[in-house]
């Protein structure tokens, strides 16, 4: 159970870390060669979140990596999709086929198989 939640955390701080890089980008506006540019972009607070979320991934996951067999932590990474899924919906209100939805159940039916 231990590892399932902090699988489930990692998953988040990956999934929160894509969702933070889209809104850099979004907000970066076009790439220049050039000290504005540069500046710019040292003042856009989602690079900061963005590398904040995947460093605090990174070390959850080697404490993952380090207490867990690799053939049940590995699989469990496979979470962040579904929390991708739920971001991509509320968070840059895009459209889920009921397709997608079926691919998510799954994954976490063999998430489920893979902790137990």
């Amino acid at each position: 159970m231990k590892l399932i939640l902090l699988a489930l955390i990692q998953s988040m701080l990956l999934c929160a870390g894509q969702m933070f890089m889209k809104l850099a980008l979004k907000a970066m506006g076009v790439a220049a060669w050039s000290w504005s540019f540069v500046l710019s972009q040292l003042t856009n607070w989602w690079w900061l979140a963005c590398g904040v979320s995947f460093t605090a991934a990174g070390l959850l996951w080697m404490y993952i990596l380090k207490h867990w067999a690799f053939s049940q932590a590995y699989p469990l990474s496979s979470l962040a999709y579904v929390f991708g899924m739920i971001a991509a919906m509320l968070v840059f209100h895009e459209h889920i086929a009921w397709t997608q939805w079926v691919g998510i159940l799954l994954i976490m039916a063999g998430c489920y198989l893979v902790a137990n």
